[in-house]
C-alpha cells in the first residue's frame, strides 16, 4: 500500500535533517528507505533541492547594518503567551526565518564543508549510492571521505574502492588519492591506497590521472601504480572483467608482487599479513579465491598455491620463502 504523500514528505524530511550531522552514517538505512518505493527518491529529490535553496539563499542575502541599541521601555507585566503545538515543518520555518533574520540583522555568515567519513572494518565490504547514481564499493580496512557540499568528490584515504560513477560532463567526478587525482570520463575504475603506493585499474570507460600534471589516460584494460615521491608511472594491461574480482572473492593476478598479495589477503580476510622481504618482490601470476569458514585455514591453504611458506609472528600472519 502506498503511503500518504505528507507521510512521505514527513520522512524525506527527517532523512534531510540527520544527514546534515557530520557523524551521520545511516547510509544503508538510507540506501533501503529509497529502495522501497519509487516515489521515495523523488521527494527527497525534491525536499534536498528546496534545503540547497535555501542554503543559497541565506549565502546570497545582503549584508545590514545592525540597528544601534536603544533603552528598553519600562517594564509592564504581560500575560504569558498561550503555547501552542508546533509541528516539525512549522519548527523548520521558523527555524529558516531565524537565519534569515540573523543574516540581515548582522551581516555574516560562515560556510562550512560538511565532510563525513565512511570506514569499513577488516573483511567487511560496503556499498554506497550516491544522490547522482553512482556506486562506491568497499572493500574492508578502507576509509572514504565524503563532502555533502560536493557531491561528486570523493577521497580515498586508505584500503580498496571501487567506482561505478554516472557520467557528467558538466559537473566531473574526482577522486583524490594520494595527493593525486583521478578524473572521470564515464566509468567503472578500482582505486587502492596503501604504504606510500596507489593503484587504478579500469574496466569500463576511461580515467585521467593527474589531469593537471602529468595528464594519463587510462582507458578499459589499462591499470596504473603509482609510488610517492619522483618514482615513475607504471602503466600496465588489465583484463576489465578482474577489476575489483575481490567482490566475488577472487583476487586475479599478473605478475603482481607478493606484497601486493599480502596487502590484498590481509584486506579480504580481515587479519594483518605482509610478505617478508626474501618475497616481498617476487612476481605472482594466477586466481587466489576466498571463501567463507575458517580465515585462518583459508589463508593457510594459499602457502602451497604460491610455493611458500605463511608463518604467524605474533597478531601478523607472514608469506615467507619456504625453507629448505
Amino acid at each position: 500500500m502506498t503511503k500518504p504523500h505528507d507521510q512521505i514528505e514527513n520522512e524525506a524530511l527527517d532523512w534531510v535533517i540527520r544527514q546534515r550531522d557530520p557523524i551521520f552514517d545511516d547510509w544503508d538505512g538510507f540506501t533501503a528507505w529509497l529502495g522501497a518505493d519509487p516515489a521515495h527518491a523523488d521527494v527527497y529529490h525534491a525536499v534536498a533541492t528546496a534545503d540547497q535553496d535555501m542554503g543559497a539563499l541565506l549565502q546570497s542575502a545582503p549584508a545590514r547594518r545592525a540597528e544601534p541599541i536603544r533603552p528598553a521601555p519600562a517594564f509592564s507585566p504581560a500575560p504569558p503567551p498561550q503555547r501552542r503545538a508546533v509541528g516539525r515543518r512549522g519548527w523548520l520555518g521558523g527555524a529558516v526565518a531565524a537565519s534569515l533574520a540573523l543574516v540581515g540583522g548582522y551581516g555574516w555568515m560562515t560556510t562550512r564543508a560538511l565532510p563525513y567519513v565512511v570506514e569499513t572494518a577488516p573483511g567487511e565490504h560496503r556499498t554506497l549510492a550516491l544522490g547522482d547514481g553512482t556506486r562506491i564499493d568497499l572493500n574492508g580496512t578502507t576509509r572514504l571521505t565524503l563532502d555533502r557540499n560536493h557531491p561528486r568528490f570523493a577521497s580515498v584515504d586508505h584500503g580498496e574502492a571501487l567506482f561505478t560513477v554516472v557520467h557528467d560532463a558538466s559537473r566531473p567526478f574526482t577522486v583524490s588519492v594520494g595527493g593525486a587525482t583521478l578524473l572521470d570520463v564515464g566509468t567503472v575504475f578500482n582505486v587502492v591506497r596503501e604504504a606510500h603506493e596507489t593503484r587504478v585499474a579500469v574496466s569500463e570507460g576511461a580515467v585521467v590521472y593527474n589531469p593537471d600534471a602529468e595528464a594519463v589516460q587510462l582507458p578499459a584494460g589499462k591499470a596504473l601504480r603509482a609510488r610517492d615521491g619522483d618514482a615513475p608511472l607504471d602503466v600496465t594491461a588489465v583484463a576489465p572483467d578482474s577489476v575489483a574480482g575481490w567482490r566475488e572473492g577472487k583476487l586475479v593476478y599478473d605478475g603482481a608482487p607478493m606484497a601486493q598479495v599480502a596487502e590484498d589477503l590481509g584486506r579480504s580476510l580481515g587479519l594483518s599479513v605482509r610478505a617478508a622481504p626474501d618475497v616481498a618482490a617476487r612476481p605472482v601470476r594466477g586466481i587466489i579465491t576466498i571463501s567463507g569458514g575458517d580465515k585462518e585455514a583459508m589463508l593457510r591453504s594459499v602457502g602451497p598455491l604460491l610455493d611458500i611458506a605463511i608463518g604467524r609472528e605474533g597478531q601478523t600472519w607472514v608469506l615467507t620463502a619456504k625453507g629448505p
